[in-house]
Formats: C-alpha cells, structure tokens, sequence
C-alpha cells in the first residue's frame, strides 16, 4: 500500500506534469475549436456554390423563357393569315368563289351534334341554381332544430 501512496504522492509533486495536462487540455480545445471553424467553412462554401448555381440556372430560365416567347411569336407571324395567304399563292392555289364549292355526302358519315354548355331556358337556369335546404340552413338553425329535436325524445321517454 506504501507503494501506491508514493507513486501518487511523487507524480502529484511533479510540476511539468500539471503543466503537461494544462497545454494538453488547451492543445484539445484549439483542436475542436479548428474543427468546428473548418466543418463551418465547408458547410458555407458548399451553400455558396450551390447558391451561385442555383442563380446560373434562374438566368437559364429566364433566357430559356425569352426563347420560347420569341418562337411562339415567330409561330404567330407564319402562322397569321396574310402569311398563309401569301404562301398559298407562291404555291399557285387560287381563292374559290363561292358559287363554284363543291360539296361531297359521304354515305355512312354520321354528323356529331352541337355541345350545349350553357343552359337553354331560364327555368332550367333557376333550377339548377336552387339548392337543398340541408345546405341552406346555418349552424345555429341546425343546432336548434337538433334541440328541439332532442327535447321531443326526451319527453316522450318520460311518459
């Protein structure tokens, strides 16, 4: 036991060893703290990048979007009548008159009917507006009607 209490006593007698745990403990405290600055700074850096590109792809967005605009207008403009017209002509087509169409029956063809979205009559108008009373009624109304309700089963048990 005398061996033990001598091998504390000699190394906390020793001073270079508490100055060795002090500088070991202030050595592990820049170390974290290098570390943390370090993962920070990667951490920033990447966000950085992938801010700059997410910029390069809005402005390829954009320039994309002007293009497209552009050849929709294009579209329009080879695509308006007085184009088409001219372009008819340059291919020898001539404009018919009138009295000279030629209309063909074909056997068999059967005409699709006319789609009707709006409604013919006012009535039908009417109708189709009017709506049940259950989606009519508000909150307090129903609630009353439900009371009143219960109160009628509530008397008739008691009979």
């Amino acid at each position: 036991m005398d061996r033990f209490e001598n091998l504390a006593r000699d190394y906390s007698q020793a001073p270079w060893r508490k100055q060795l745990q002090v500088i070991a403990l202030f050595l592990l405290i820049v170390v974290l703290i290098a570390l943390v600055a370090g993962v920070y700074l990667s951490i920033s850096a990447r966000t950085t990048a992938v801010g700059r590109d997410i910029q390069s792809m809005q402005g390829n967005i954009k320039t994309y979007d002007r293009e497209i605009e552009d050849m929709q207008s294009q579209l329009a403009r080879i695509l308006s009548s007085s184009q088409m017209e001219t372009r008819a002509e340059n291919l020898g087509f001539i404009q018919v008159p009138t009295d000279e169409i030629l209309y063909l029956s074909v056997p068999g063809y059967v005409e699709r009917k006319a789609v009707v979205l709006a409604p013919t009559s006012e009535r039908t108008v009417a109708r189709a507006i009017a709506m049940p009373p259950e989606y009519t009624e508000s909150i307090f109304e129903w609630l009353a009607r439900q009371a009143v309700d219960w109160y009628a089963v509530l008397t008739e048990e008691q009979r």
